[in-house]
């Protein structure tokens, strides 16, 4: 079932116990570092247009690993079954069952190499996804500032620097070390909103050079 997929696989005996799905068609599946987070994604989320599935800690590295090694592997097995379009002889893109995959992880640099270990799977095993612009990676802020009434998200140190040279040091700010630490509430309003995410599109002019790089920074070498 994991090999050849299909948008069939309705039945909560085909899908995984940790995927909430959605009910709606031309939906989202979020990718969620950890059970925390995913928690909170699924209190979050908007349940007609955006399924969860949380994955435990960092996901097998699939750089130059073959198709029957990987599926050994529950996290990538469970990310194969939710997708439903197959893998390698028997990918159908007609079969994935989501109009977006959104990779969600934490704003800090091992949020970063868990977006990195997911984006190698889809470039050495599923990059008819990246091709078709079907992959994404969502943007969680890194600090919440409050100034009376008003609550301002910044996504990264880069963008507390502009504001501290633009505005000053603000006084009540808080460092968000994890998605885990964020409320339902938060969650939305900042990373899973379409009116106020923002999402990267993951894409690339050529596959092939990607894959050089990935074995570069991947590889054993």
């Amino acid at each position: 079932k994991v090999v050849s997929g299909g948008k069939s696989l309705k039945m909560l005996s085909d899908l995984p116990e940790k995927l909430a799905d959605c009910n709606g068609e031309n939906g989202e599946l979020y990718l969620v570092e950890g059970n925390s987070a995913a928690g909170s994604a699924k209190e979050a989320r908007d349940s007609k247009t955006q399924a969860i599935l949380g994955l435990r800690g960092k996901v097998l590295n699939t750089y130059g690993k073959e198709l029957d090694e990987i599926i050994k592997n529950k996290e990538i097995t469970d990310i194969l079954t939710s997708l439903g379009c197959g893998m390698g002889d028997r990918f159908n893109l007609k079969n994935l069952r989501y109009d977006k995959v959104i990779l969600l992880a934490d704003a800090d640099p091992d949020g970063g190499h868990i977006n990195v270990l997911i984006m190698t799977l889809f470039l050495m095993h599923l990059p008819e996804v990246i091709d078709a612009g079907k992959l994404y990676r969502a943007v969680p802020p890194f600090y919440k500032y409050k100034k009376g009434k008003q609550t301002l998200y910044l996504q990264d140190d880069a963008a507390m620097e502009t504001y501290v040279k633009r505005y000053g040091q603000p006084k009540d700010i808080t460092r968000f070390k994890g998605l885990g630490e964020m409320n339902a509430e938060e969650l939305w309003e900042t990373t899973m909103n379409p009116e106020n995410r923002t999402l990267v599109p993951l894409t690339t002019e050529n596959i092939q050079e990607t894959l050089q790089l990935f074995g570069v920074i991947m590889g054993d070498s």
